[in-house]
């Protein structure tokens, strides 16, 4: 199964966070990021996005199809997220796009065994993989990639 940890665009200041939106230059990344992304996914993927407005508007760059589910919210836990995304048994790639400081969590639990704070950047997507090989479950980091990488220049 691959999980793809797609952490929302840049957003804006304020104080209802659910209902704080992407900057113009929010908009660039997870432009930038879903063309990219669009181009290596396979069909069937799952888009996952959280009850946050800026969440909804980077996951709609993918694509106008994906699921809003409040165990992904900014304040989800690790096990909330992984059980929602339904880490490791889902069918499908899942492109799940949410916050910190739970996606640099859910990124070191997966890839080094315990949970830490990573830091998975705004607009930034991590690509892990699991596979099972003589009964034993891998996981495997795929990609790092930050929206900067996709541009000539780094705003």
């Amino acid at each position: 199964m691959d999980l793809i940890l797609w952490r929302h665009a840049e957003a804006e200041e304020g104080s209802n966070d659910l209902a704080r939106e992407l900057t113009r230059k929010g908009q660039q990344q997870a432009g930038l990021m879903a063309a990219w992304l669009r181009l290596r996914l396979p069909r069937d993927f799952q888009l996952l996005a959280s009850e946050a407005r800026r969440s909804q508007q980077t996951a709609a760059f993918l694509s106008k199809n994906y699921r809003v589910l409040p165990e992904i919210n900014p304040d989800a836990t690790v096990e909330s997220v992984l059980k929602a995304s339904h880490w490791p048994d889902a069918r499908h790639p899942i492109v799940l796009v949410g916050h910190q400081p739970y996606m640099g969590m859910i990124a070191s639990q997966l890839i080094g065994g315990e949970a830490q704070m990573w830091n998975v950047k705004k607009g930034g997507v991590w690509w892990i993989s699991q596979r099972v090989r003589h009964g034993i479950a891998q996981n495997s980091l795929k990609l790092v990639l930050n929206p900067g990488m996709l541009t000539a220049s780094d705003d």
